[in-house]
């Protein structure tokens, strides 16, 4: 068993204080009478104030009171002692004056000594804390913040700002919705409402930090309460919501609000029933199940008890650590699902067929392509290889083999395309709907989304890890602007598209507002404790080869189809374009060295595919 000597220590040295003042304010009361008592008088007082100093201080160790950190003792804590304090001392008192009738009882001295002994036993355990205060009032730099909720949460939170030394918070102002707390004081700090208008009083005070101090939140109301500081560039924290809540106190701490969570919005509805309608008891194949939505697929398509999940994909590190997830799950679980893991490429038909006859998959996810923009500008045989052979393969084996429907991850990138990757995800939607007006046995479907948080690729976990270096943070044009979405939201839309789909519809999933990266950028660096520009430099390094400043879904919900889900529309139809011949003039670039001779043959497949002037783009 380890002592910790210094804490022990520390102990030992409050027990001697209190000793010293609880007896000493006895012999200082009761030393003015001792001319009038003979020795043997004399000798029983002082024998019966040592008892009860030990008496007293017993009581103290039994409330516990030397095991309270001085660092916090509080209000609560100083009310505690001083009730021990003058109940024990009471309870002393009235027995000394029973037990030794010569006493001369005298009202004020006691009640005098009483106080005394209060101020100073609960005062010397508020030093600490008071001098604490003090030196901290007195720091030059501190973080003007606004605490959400004037309640039990928000007390917690000023009082940890006020006592913490880790923390240089400067709480200016409580925002709460309740009429009648608002225009008040909480804790001496000005009440303001409702929350809904944050932004105002952020501006006004000019503040650094909120932070969410409502006890009783839920995740629901959480979003739309960031969804209220949206535009505003303050860095945001958080109590931990109910959920979250653990029994160990060391997690129940003030917790940085996550990017995830100041990008997304409320959580969405999905039909959980029409889902594990949809799956249960289903062969399943998803192509690139070791990639970012391929193996949130995965995980979701498990949570509905199918029958097999086939992974497939051509990086076989991404998809074993899928694998061995899944198989840790599945034995956690006792489940019955089994796991097929299957290494190959869409583009290689012969290896897709043996997959499909020897497995016959009844649904078929296919998000197997390649999607990093400026490297598919390099290598656009490679993009149309796998986007559009690859995509073709699979859409043609899935009508020989009869598989009920076939859902096709597509990509904002494919409206208008300025770049190779989008104009061959454009390619592959066209293919998804020509073997729809084709196949009398599969529904085929496409569904197009924007970027994805924390995706392999995208710009949030490029910025985190040059925050993490110190920067700068590169932004490629100060009004780029890009729709974001959750992975496990936009798999689940995916999801539920798949069960609306009839055959040839290209689902659009609700992205929200876009945002502006350089915004982004700004809110990521805060997060992380930085001050942008000063602490971390932001760099505008100019559009890459094929990059939009604005990305396009083309939602108009007054134009297209709405689905039982909010968040799910259809694109009206179109003419369905044949793909055969196309198919077969695509194949020709297998043979071109020239980068921009596939760009110009791909161009005449896609009409709608606008190659930059790259000397003409102007940051």
């Amino acid at each position: 068993m380890k002592f910790d000597l210094k804490a022990i220590s520390k102990t030992v040295m409050l027990v001697l204080y209190d000793l010293l003042i609880i007896y000493g304010l006895n012999i200082l009361v009761f030393s003015g009478y001792f001319s009038e008592f003979n020795p043997n008088e004399i000798n029983s007082i002082a024998i019966a104030l040592v008892i009860f100093t030990i008496f007293k201080l017993l009581i103290f160790a039994l409330f516990k009171q030397y095991r309270v950190m001085l660092s916090s003792f509080g209000l609560l804590d100083s009310l505690k002692l001083a009730t021990v304090s003058v109940v024990s001392n009471i309870v002393c008192f009235a027995t000394l004056f029973i037990c030794l009738p010569f006493l001369p009882f005298i009202f004020v001295d006691v009640a005098l000594l009483i106080m005394a002994e209060c101020v100073l036993i609960v005062g010397m355990r508020l030093v600490k804390r008071v001098i604490r205060l003090a030196k901290k009032s007195q720091r030059v730099k501190t973080k003007r913040t606004i605490i959400i909720g004037a309640g039990f949460g928000g007390k917690l939170v000023y009082d940890e700002c006020k006592t913490n030394d880790a923390l240089d918070n400067k709480v200016v102002a409580f925002i709460d919705d309740d009429n009648n707390k608002i225009g008040k004081l909480f804790s001496d700090v000005p009440v303001y409402g409702p929350i809904s208008n944050a932004k105002e009083w952020i501006e006004k005070y000019q503040v650094e930090e909120v932070i969410i101090a409502i006890a009783d939140l839920d995740r629901r109301k959480m979003h739309e309460i960031l969804e209220y500081m949206r535009d505003c560039d303050v860095r945001i924290k958080r109590l931990p919501l109910m959920s979250e809540m653990s029994l160990d106190d060391k997690k129940n701490k003030i917790v940085n609000v996550d990017i995830n969570e100041l990008l997304s919005r409320k959580p969405i509805q999905l039909d959980n029933e029409g889902l594990h309608d949809f799956i249960n008891g289903k062969k399943v194949l998803v192509t690139g199940a070791g990639g970012s939505i391929g193996s949130e697929l995965v995980r979701q398509i498990y949570s509905h008890n199918p029958d097999t999940i086939i992974l497939f994909d051509i990086y076989e590190n991404a998809v074993y650590d899928v694998q061995q997830s899944l198989i840790r799950q599945i034995k956690r679980d006792e489940s019955k699902v089994k796991l097929v893991t299957l290494i190959g490429a869409t583009y290689n038909e012969a290896r897709m067929e043996n997959i499909f006859k020897a497995y016959e998959p009844q649904l078929v996810f296919h998000a197997a392509a390649y999607k990093h923009v400026p490297l598919m500008e390099d290598s656009p045989a490679e993009a149309i290889r796998s986007n559009v052979i690859g995509t073709y393969n699979v859409a043609k084996l899935a009508d020989k083999y009869k598989v009920e429907k076939m859902v096709l991850v597509s990509t904002d990138k494919a409206v208008r395309p300025t770049n190779v990757m989008g104009a061959t995800k454009r390619f592959a939607e066209m293919i998804i709907q020509y073997f729809a007006s084709e196949s009398k046995s599969t529904a085929y479907s496409a569904v197009r989304f924007g970027n994805v948080l924390g995706s392999n690729g995208s710009v949030i976990p490029l910025f985190k890890k040059q925050i993490e270096e110190g920067g700068p943070v590169t932004v490629t044009h100060e009004e780029i602007t890009r729709f974001f979405m959750t992975i496990p939201e936009a798999v689940g839309l995916i999801l539920q598209s798949a069960v609306y789909a009839k055959g040839g519809e290209i689902f659009i999933l609700d992205m929200g507002k876009p945002v502006k990266i350089a915004h982004l950028a700004r809110k990521m660096i805060r997060q992380a404790g930085y001050e942008p520009y000063t602490e971390i430099p932001i760099e505008i390094i100019g559009l890459r080869p094929g990059e939009k400043i604005y990305e396009e879904l083309l939602l108009d919900v007054t134009t297209q189809i709405k689905t039982e889900n909010e968040k799910i529309y259809i694109e009206r139809p179109s003419e369905v374009q044949p793909v055969l011949e196309e198919i077969q003039f695509i194949s020709q670039v297998f043979e071109i060295e020239n980068v921009q001779e596939v760009k110009d043959l791909l161009a005449k497949v896609i009409t709608t595919y606008r190659q930059p002037e790259r000397d003409k783009v102007k940051v």
